[in-house]
């Protein structure tokens, strides 16, 4: 469940655990429910299944650490489209390779498809010719940041994602 800031700014996905406490705690309302006539049930009470949920109080964020590079974020950032061919990307693949002296990092990754590379191996992108469909570099905060990284975004939540831009 995406939980929203007062100010409808994406703070973070939370379990269905968490959501029910917040809910019942008021410390939170629902803002739009999942699907109609899912919800959270025990003897006494019924609440809908939330599927974006807004804090009844601002909470202040400090500080936003940077966004961990991960292959599942790489790929997510890519959308899923191999680099090099457009395809389908299922792995991941260093621009400059680690061999020669690339690093681990938001600049350097991009996905790939299996084949492009295995062909593309440990050289660089010039010495075969190729070129990048697009600039590897890292996620922008926008859209949610490290949220949207975290976990695959839901459709029903592009408008609160998209106002975060």
């Amino acid at each position: 469940m995406l939980l929203l800031n007062a100010s409808f700014e994406p703070l973070a996905v939370v379990t269905a655990k968490r959501a029910i406490v917040l809910l019942l705690s008021g410390k939170a309302e629902c803002v739009q429910v999942a699907l109609e006539g899912t919800s959270f049930r025990s003897e006494n009470l019924s609440l809908p299944a939330p599927s974006v949920m807004r804090l009844s109080r601002y909470v202040r964020v400090p500080y936003r650490r940077a966004v961990p590079m991960t292959r599942a974020g790489v790929l997510r950032r890519d959308g899923r489209r191999c680099a090099y061919c457009g395809r389908r990307a299922d792995t991941i693949d260093h621009v400059v390779p680690r061999s020669r002296g690339g690093k681990h990092s938001w600049e350097n990754c991009v996905a790939a498809c299996r084949t492009c590379n295995s062909r593309k191996a440990d050289r660089f992108v010039e010495e075969i010719g190729w070129s990048l469909k697009t600039v590897p570099g890292p996620p922008s905060r926008s859209a949610g940041g490290v949220l949207v990284l975290a976990v695959e975004p839901l459709p029903a939540w592009e408008p609160w994602l998209n106002t975060a831009a």
